[in-house]
């Protein structure tokens, strides 16, 4: 299985200090920054766009994984990777062919990957892994911080790892150090966490304990 790390998510930071914030995470030893695009109709609510990535991209080295919850990701793509993405995930129940997203992607020198809502099954990506960089799985509704990890989910972490041994495998919703056990457990091998890590105090003892290492 690639190696464990941890992607904590900006969703519900505090934006009026995010510089500040990002610092902490990167002397915290976060591996990824990871960013929840909404649109307000794939998902209910809007959160930050291009912009906010572009801006960012100039203040931070890390890596930048962009989670696309949005109904047209074609047509977001390429401007999405021109603020500095380096890896852009969508959902395989998005309004465009994930094929074709997924050429347009890599055409655009980028890496993919492909998040999948609760109630889609992991075979809805067995067509697409050989393309992939990432697969996520969802483990909360999409659209909303703070919900609780949903633990049926595990098996189709464990479907995915057993189908493709070296992918990496991205888990969102409701990580702190006991569910990232679980996830850990199950074949996951990137872990976004988001008020697990946000609310803590320490964020760098709050990222080794997701990670597993205490």
């Amino acid at each position: 299985m690639p190696e464990i790390l941890i992607a904590p998510s900006i969703l519900n930071s505090d934006y009026a200090f995010l510089g500040h914030t990002i610092r902490r995470l990167e002397d915290g030893g976060a591996d990824i920054l990871h960013f929840d695009i909404m649109d307000g109709h794939f998902v209910p609510d809007i959160s930050i766009g291009i912009p906010t990535i572009k801006s960012l991209r100039k203040f931070s080295k890390l890596f930048f994984d962009v989670h696309l919850m949005i109904s047209r990701p074609l047509f977001y793509a390429e401007k999405c990777i021109a603020a500095g993405a380096d890896r852009l995930t969508f959902h395989v129940e998005a309004e465009d062919d994930p094929r074709e997203v997924i050429d347009e992607i890599r055409r655009l020198g980028c890496g993919a990957g492909l998040a999948v809502k609760p109630e889609t099954p992991a075979s809805a990506v067995f067509p697409y892994l050989d393309s992939l960089e990432q697969v996520l799985v969802m483990t909360v509704e999409p659209g909303m911080g703070g919900q609780s990890f949903m633990p049926d989910m595990l098996p189709k972490i464990a479907e995915l790892r057993k189908k493709a041994p070296s992918l990496n495998i991205q888990v969102d919703g409701g990580i702190n150090a006991q569910t990232a056990l679980f996830a850990r457990e199950a074949g996951a091998n990137i872990l976004v966490a988001g008020t697990a890590i946000l609310n803590s105090a320490d964020f760098g003892e709050s990222i080794k304990s997701i990670r597993g290492k205490m």
